[in-house]
């Protein structure tokens, strides 16, 4: 089962782009009757289907989406600007390179350019709907109140709760740092899966991203729960691993909050499923681990990004893995002048390899570009994992509030950030031979069926 999760934020509210949709409507009944002759794209048939697989996780009546594009009805007034916004890739969000790095996503909801064809094909002959009987089965929709991963795992084993937050009309980012207890789970747990639910319908209008960590009693090293970030609101392992939770402590959270233009009040909801009690999954993971990009030649966090007017800067930052591991997801962050990150493998014996590329990075969303099982990169002991970034504080970055400023580090997003949140499990020696030799098997088998 395919599960997506693509969120947005009172930020992107201007991206619809009314008046491009509205000064073609008035043409589109002509040239529907003569396109159904002509043999063009209907909706029934071409693009109900791209719709379903692409866009209704936002745009449905509980989404996030500014419109519903769910029946013919709904989609035809918007033709001309689904045209425009996917012939640029602007929509849906999906900045990771195609040409580049490891391909295979479990949450892929970018279209193949015979699709892209398709809607414009469809668009410029007047958006003809078709035969009503060639639409495929409709989509059923959770409410919004509703847990995602619900549908494939349950309810929640448990549920944390923030305490509550008024976000303020306007005005700059908002941050909510609060403390809220933590249930005693009786023993040490493995986390299956995390989800990161704020208030609906309001509340996921305003959290731009955030985190809910566990800091265990005694001297132990904080767990991070849960994390969250427009276009990412749910963490599910792979099969057969976890990530190994303290028995009790207190959640510290981390709440990054966007002006929506009213007052908003949100209370954040994060929902934990275990594995059983007693089971040991056979993999551990350390889950979103926090990679730095700046703080580099022994420099505080932060203290190198120095991006002047209307300039460019470009940061690295190099981590060597101890163990051996396996790279299950990518999620760069910077703000509002961030442009591109990589990620890329140096390997023991000198060879290189880009791992993954944003190469159209865009603040608005925090998408976490999560690896198919049998494409995750499997990284032996004593990889360093390097990670490049460009600013962009010029005329051509289209999210930069002002090219005059100098910008530095800081949390608000007309300041700069620079760091990766990579999902990484951790391997022995032994874990790591097998998890190659299981890939090189599987490799064997696909090409054995390509050469039949």
């Amino acid at each position: 089962m395919k599960l997506t999760s693509m969120m947005n934020v009172g930020s992107l509210k201007g991206y619809i782009g009314v008046s491009l949709c509205l000064l073609a409507v008035v043409s589109l009944d002509a040239l529907a009757q003569s396109a159904t002759v002509s043999g063009a794209p209907t909706f029934s048939k071409d693009i109900a289907p791209i719709l379903q697989k692409s866009c209704q996780d936002c745009h449905n009546p509980t989404g996030i989406g500014p419109m519903q594009l769910i029946t013919y009805e709904q989609v035809r007034p918007w033709a001309p600007l689904m045209k425009d916004r996917t012939t640029k890739r602007i929509m849906p969000p999906w900045h990771v390179s195609r040409d580049v790095g490891v391909q295979g996503f479990k949450n892929d909801v970018s279209l193949s350019d015979e699709e892209i064809a398709l809607i414009a094909a469809w668009a410029d002959a007047g958006a003809p709907e078709g035969n009503p009987a060639d639409l495929p089965p409709s989509r059923e929709f959770p409410s919004g109140n509703e847990w995602a991963l619900a549908e494939l795992l349950g309810p929640p084993d448990v549920i944390i709760k923030s305490s509550p937050f008024k976000v303020d009309a306007g005005g700059q980012d908002q941050w909510w740092s609060p403390i809220s207890e933590f249930p005693n789970l009786g023993g040490e747990r493995w986390l299956r899966a995390s989800e990161f639910k704020p208030s609906y319908p309001m509340g996921r209008k305003v959290v731009h991203h955030g985190h809910a960590n566990l800091v265990p009693d005694g001297d132990s090293r904080p767990v991070g729960l849960a994390h969250y970030g427009v276009g990412m609101a749910w963490d599910l392992f792979p099969e057969g691993t976890g990530m190994k939770v303290p028995a009790s402590g207190h959640i510290e959270w981390d709440l990054h909050y966007a002006p929506y233009g009213q007052e908003v009040e949100d209370l954040v909801e994060v929902g934990l499923w275990f594995y059983p009690e007693g089971v040991v999954p056979e993999t551990e993971t350390a889950g979103e681990q926090l990679f730095r990009v700046d703080a580099g030649q022994g420099l505080a966090r932060g203290q190198d990004i120095i991006i002047p007017p209307h300039g460019t800067q470009v940061l690295q930052g190099t981590h060597r893995l101890e163990t051996a591991a396996s790279i299950n997801s990518f999620r760069p962050h910077m703000h509002m002048r961030g442009r591109f990150m990589n990620m890329e493998a140096i390997y023991p014996d000198g060879r290189k390899e880009i791992l993954s590329e944003v190469n159209r990075y865009d603040h608005n969303w925090q998408i976490s570009y999560q690896f198919e099982d049998d494409t995750a990169p499997l990284l032996p002991a004593g990889t360093i994992l390097q990670f490049t970034s460009v600013f962009d504080n010029s005329v051509n970055n289209p999210l930069n509030p002002d090219p005059e400023q100098w910008v530095l580090f800081g949390r608000r997003g007309v300041d700069e950030m620079n760091h990766a949140w990579v999902g990484i499990s951790y391997m022995n020696e032994e874990q790591y031979a097998e998890a190659v030799r299981h890939r090189e098997a599987a490799m064997t088998r696909l090409n054995a069926g390509a050469e039949d």
